[in-house]
Protein backbone atom coordinates (compact mmCIF):
# COMPACT_ATOMS: atom_id res chain seq x y z
CA UNK A 1 0.00 0.00 0.00
CA UNK A 2 2.85 2.61 0.86
CA UNK A 3 4.44 1.77 -2.02
CA UNK A 4 1.50 2.22 -4.11
CA UNK A 5 0.75 6.01 -2.39
CA UNK A 6 4.70 6.88 -3.05
CA UNK A 7 3.89 5.51 -6.86
CA UNK A 8 0.70 7.94 -6.65
CA UNK A 9 2.46 11.13 -5.20
CA UNK A 10 5.47 10.85 -7.69
CA UNK A 11 3.36 10.67 -10.61
CA UNK A 12 0.79 13.81 -9.26
CA UNK A 13 4.29 16.01 -8.82
CA UNK A 14 5.51 14.44 -12.54
CA UNK A 15 2.09 15.43 -14.30
CA UNK A 16 2.35 18.68 -11.92
CA UNK A 17 5.98 19.14 -13.19
CA UNK A 18 4.76 18.45 -16.82
CA UNK A 19 1.84 20.81 -16.55
CA UNK A 20 4.35 23.44 -15.49
CA UNK A 21 7.05 22.95 -17.93
CA UNK A 22 3.66 23.03 -20.41
CA UNK A 23 2.62 26.05 -19.52
CA UNK A 24 5.90 27.97 -19.67
CA UNK A 25 6.22 26.89 -23.00
CA UNK A 26 3.12 27.83 -23.91
CA UNK A 27 3.78 31.51 -22.39
CA UNK A 28 6.90 31.30 -23.92
CA UNK A 29 5.64 30.74 -27.75
CA UNK A 30 2.79 33.15 -26.82
CA UNK A 31 5.39 35.84 -26.01
CA UNK A 32 7.61 35.20 -29.67
CA UNK A 33 4.75 35.29 -31.40
CA UNK A 34 3.76 38.69 -30.20
CA UNK A 35 7.49 39.82 -30.53
CA UNK A 36 7.13 38.64 -34.36
CA UNK A 37 3.85 41.02 -35.14
CA UNK A 38 5.83 43.49 -33.21
CA UNK A 39 8.36 43.75 -35.54
CA UNK A 40 6.05 42.98 -38.19
CA UNK A 41 4.02 45.73 -37.55
CA UNK A 42 0.94 44.20 -36.68
CA UNK A 43 -0.20 45.56 -33.52
CA UNK A 44 -3.08 44.63 -32.73
CA UNK A 45 -1.64 41.20 -32.95
CA UNK A 46 0.78 41.86 -31.00
CA UNK A 47 -1.69 43.14 -28.26
CA UNK A 48 -3.79 40.22 -28.56
CA UNK A 49 -0.77 38.19 -27.69
CA UNK A 50 0.91 40.18 -24.94
CA UNK A 51 -2.48 40.54 -23.34
CA UNK A 52 -3.10 36.67 -22.89
CA UNK A 53 0.11 36.60 -20.91
CA UNK A 54 -1.01 39.33 -18.77
CA UNK A 55 -4.62 37.69 -18.12
CA UNK A 56 -2.49 34.20 -17.38
CA UNK A 57 -1.79 35.95 -14.24
CA UNK A 58 2.19 37.01 -15.57
CA UNK A 59 3.10 40.69 -13.65
CA UNK A 60 5.95 41.29 -15.43
CA UNK A 61 7.74 45.23 -15.77
CA UNK A 62 8.96 44.41 -19.58
CA UNK A 63 5.79 42.66 -20.34
CA UNK A 64 3.48 45.68 -19.29
CA UNK A 65 6.26 47.81 -21.04
CA UNK A 66 5.62 45.77 -24.29
CA UNK A 67 1.95 46.22 -24.17
CA UNK A 68 2.04 50.28 -23.60
CA UNK A 69 4.44 50.23 -26.90
CA UNK A 70 2.09 47.97 -28.99
CA UNK A 71 -1.02 50.28 -27.71
CA UNK A 72 1.05 53.25 -28.50
CA UNK A 73 1.78 52.21 -31.92
CA UNK A 74 -1.49 50.80 -32.11
CA UNK A 75 -2.91 55.12 -31.54
CA UNK A 76 -4.45 53.98 -28.53
CA UNK A 77 -3.37 56.63 -25.76
CA UNK A 78 -5.48 55.50 -22.88
CA UNK A 79 -4.72 51.55 -23.01
CA UNK A 80 -0.29 52.92 -23.69
CA UNK A 81 -0.55 54.80 -20.54
CA UNK A 82 -1.99 52.09 -18.64
CA UNK A 83 0.25 50.08 -19.27
CA UNK A 84 3.03 52.42 -19.02
CA UNK A 85 1.93 53.12 -15.67
CA UNK A 86 1.93 49.27 -14.58
CA UNK A 87 5.39 48.66 -15.99
CA UNK A 88 6.65 51.88 -13.51
CA UNK A 89 5.54 49.76 -10.55
CA UNK A 90 8.25 46.80 -10.98
CA UNK A 91 10.99 48.78 -13.30
CA UNK A 92 10.48 52.66 -12.44
CA UNK A 93 14.09 53.13 -13.42
CA UNK A 94 13.93 51.89 -16.71
CA UNK A 95 15.50 54.76 -19.16
CA UNK A 96 13.60 53.19 -22.09
CA UNK A 97 10.47 53.21 -20.35
CA UNK A 98 10.55 56.93 -19.07
CA UNK A 99 11.35 57.98 -22.62
CA UNK A 100 8.25 56.77 -24.25
CA UNK A 101 6.03 57.32 -20.97
CA UNK A 102 6.91 61.18 -20.74
CA UNK A 103 6.30 61.14 -24.59
CA UNK A 104 3.03 58.78 -24.06
CA UNK A 105 2.39 62.00 -21.51
CA UNK A 106 2.38 65.05 -24.28
CA UNK A 107 -0.09 63.15 -26.19
CA UNK A 108 -2.88 63.62 -23.43
CA UNK A 109 -4.83 66.50 -23.59
CA UNK A 110 -5.89 67.08 -19.75
CA UNK A 111 -3.64 68.97 -17.58
CA UNK A 112 -1.95 67.31 -14.67
CA UNK A 113 -5.24 67.15 -12.00
CA UNK A 114 -3.85 68.30 -8.32
CA UNK A 115 -5.74 65.90 -6.45
CA UNK A 116 -4.14 67.52 -2.86
CA UNK A 117 -4.77 71.44 -2.03
CA UNK A 118 -2.66 73.92 -2.65
CA UNK A 119 -1.55 74.24 1.04
CA UNK A 120 -1.10 71.03 1.12
CA UNK A 121 1.80 71.24 -1.57
CA UNK A 122 3.39 74.12 -0.06
CA UNK A 123 3.31 72.69 3.43
CA UNK A 124 4.92 69.30 2.16
CA UNK A 125 6.49 70.45 -0.55
CA UNK A 126 9.56 67.68 -0.51
CA UNK A 127 6.69 64.98 -1.01
CA UNK A 128 5.49 66.92 -4.22
CA UNK A 129 9.06 67.22 -5.95
CA UNK A 130 10.86 63.68 -5.04
CA UNK A 131 9.70 60.45 -6.06
CA UNK A 132 8.52 58.11 -3.63
CA UNK A 133 11.97 55.94 -3.85
CA UNK A 134 14.01 58.66 -3.56
CA UNK A 135 12.26 59.63 -0.32
CA UNK A 136 12.92 56.29 1.24
CA UNK A 137 16.12 56.23 0.36
CA UNK A 138 16.56 60.08 2.03
CA UNK A 139 15.21 58.24 5.29
CA UNK A 140 17.55 55.60 5.47
CA UNK A 141 20.89 57.80 4.35
CA UNK A 142 19.33 60.11 7.66
CA UNK A 143 18.25 57.13 9.90
CA UNK A 144 22.01 55.89 9.32
CA UNK A 145 23.57 59.03 9.82
CA UNK A 146 21.51 60.11 12.31
CA UNK A 147 22.50 56.87 14.52
CA UNK A 148 26.46 57.25 13.75
CA UNK A 149 26.63 61.31 15.21
CA UNK A 150 24.54 59.85 18.29
CA UNK A 151 27.26 57.00 18.81
CA UNK A 152 30.08 59.22 17.87
CA UNK A 153 28.73 61.96 20.65
CA UNK A 154 27.70 59.47 22.96
CA UNK A 155 31.13 57.92 23.20
CA UNK A 156 32.77 61.18 23.60
CA UNK A 157 30.49 62.42 26.16
CA UNK A 158 29.49 65.89 24.18
CA UNK A 159 26.06 67.25 24.69
CA UNK A 160 23.49 65.86 22.58
CA UNK A 161 21.27 68.91 22.07
CA UNK A 162 23.52 70.79 19.62
CA UNK A 163 21.96 72.57 16.95
CA UNK A 164 23.11 70.42 13.93
CA UNK A 165 21.80 67.38 16.21
CA UNK A 166 18.56 68.79 16.37
CA UNK A 167 18.18 69.02 12.62
CA UNK A 168 19.68 65.77 11.82
CA UNK A 169 16.94 64.73 14.02
CA UNK A 170 14.51 66.76 12.51
CA UNK A 171 14.66 65.93 9.13
CA UNK A 172 15.29 62.33 9.99
CA UNK A 173 11.83 62.10 11.43
CA UNK A 174 10.15 64.20 8.45
CA UNK A 175 11.51 62.01 6.00
CA UNK A 176 11.07 58.77 7.80
CA UNK A 177 6.99 59.51 8.49
CA UNK A 178 6.77 61.10 4.68
CA UNK A 179 8.21 57.29 3.59
CA UNK A 180 5.77 55.62 6.12
CA UNK A 181 3.19 57.56 5.00
CA UNK A 182 3.84 56.66 1.47
CA UNK A 183 4.00 53.02 1.58
CA UNK A 184 0.80 53.52 3.42
CA UNK A 185 -1.04 55.53 0.75
CA UNK A 186 0.28 53.10 -2.18
CA UNK A 187 -1.65 50.37 -0.77
CA UNK A 188 -4.53 51.79 0.65
CA UNK A 189 -5.30 54.63 -2.53
CA UNK A 190 -6.04 53.47 -6.31
CA UNK A 191 -5.25 55.32 -9.48
CA UNK A 192 -6.96 54.81 -12.89
CA UNK A 193 -6.18 55.78 -16.58
CA UNK A 194 -9.07 56.87 -18.79
CA UNK A 195 -9.30 55.07 -21.80
CA UNK A 196 -11.12 56.19 -24.39
CA UNK A 197 -10.74 59.17 -26.27
CA UNK A 198 -13.58 61.14 -24.52
CA UNK A 199 -15.51 60.27 -21.67
CA UNK A 200 -17.93 62.61 -19.82
CA UNK A 201 -17.67 62.69 -16.17
CA UNK A 202 -21.31 62.86 -14.07
CA UNK A 203 -22.50 63.19 -11.61
CA UNK A 204 -24.56 59.73 -11.23
CA UNK A 205 -24.70 56.41 -12.71
CA UNK A 206 -27.16 57.04 -15.71
CA UNK A 207 -26.46 58.72 -19.19
CA UNK A 208 -29.06 61.59 -18.46
CA UNK A 209 -27.23 62.38 -15.11
CA UNK A 210 -25.50 65.97 -15.48
CA UNK A 211 -22.25 66.26 -17.10
CA UNK A 212 -19.93 67.30 -14.95
CA UNK A 213 -16.41 67.74 -16.82
CA UNK A 214 -14.74 65.78 -19.60
CA UNK A 215 -11.49 63.76 -19.46
CA UNK A 216 -9.46 62.42 -22.46
CA UNK A 217 -7.46 59.53 -23.02
CA UNK A 218 -4.03 58.64 -20.71
CA UNK A 219 -5.43 61.46 -17.87
CA UNK A 220 -4.49 59.64 -14.74
CA UNK A 221 -7.07 60.31 -12.04
CA UNK A 222 -7.82 58.44 -8.26
CA UNK A 223 -10.41 56.20 -7.58
CA UNK A 224 -12.78 57.35 -4.49
CA UNK A 225 -15.31 54.62 -4.76
CA UNK A 226 -16.25 51.29 -6.31
CA UNK A 227 -20.43 50.96 -6.87
CA UNK A 228 -21.64 48.67 -9.23
CA UNK A 229 -20.39 49.31 -12.92
CA UNK A 230 -18.95 52.56 -12.13
CA UNK A 231 -16.02 54.46 -10.51
CA UNK A 232 -16.59 57.60 -8.10
CA UNK A 233 -13.00 59.26 -9.37
CA UNK A 234 -11.54 62.40 -8.29
CA UNK A 235 -9.52 64.42 -11.09
CA UNK A 236 -8.99 67.48 -9.35
CA UNK A 237 -9.78 68.68 -5.55
CA UNK A 238 -13.02 70.21 -6.32
CA UNK A 239 -13.59 67.75 -9.67
CA UNK A 240 -15.25 64.54 -8.67
CA UNK A 241 -17.35 62.51 -10.70
CA UNK A 242 -18.77 58.90 -11.91
CA UNK A 243 -17.52 57.03 -15.14
CA UNK A 244 -18.57 53.56 -16.16
CA UNK A 245 -15.68 51.25 -14.88
CA UNK A 246 -15.16 50.32 -18.69
CA UNK A 247 -14.10 53.56 -19.05
CA UNK A 248 -11.54 53.81 -16.61
CA UNK A 249 -8.39 51.37 -16.42
CA UNK A 250 -7.31 50.55 -12.81
CA UNK A 251 -3.24 50.67 -12.84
Amino acid sequence: MRKYRWLTAAGLVLLLMTGAVYAASSTARTFMDGTDAYRKGDWPAAIKAFKRIADGGVDNGKLDYNLGNAYLKNHDLGHAILWYERALKHIPHDPDLRFNYDYALTLTKDARGDTDSPLLRILFFWEYQLSHATICWIAIILNAALWIVLSILAVRKKRLLRPSIILITAATLIFSVTAVINYIDTARIRQAVILPPKVAVRSGFADTATQLFVLHAGTKVRVEREEDNHLLIRYTVDKIGWVKKSDAGII
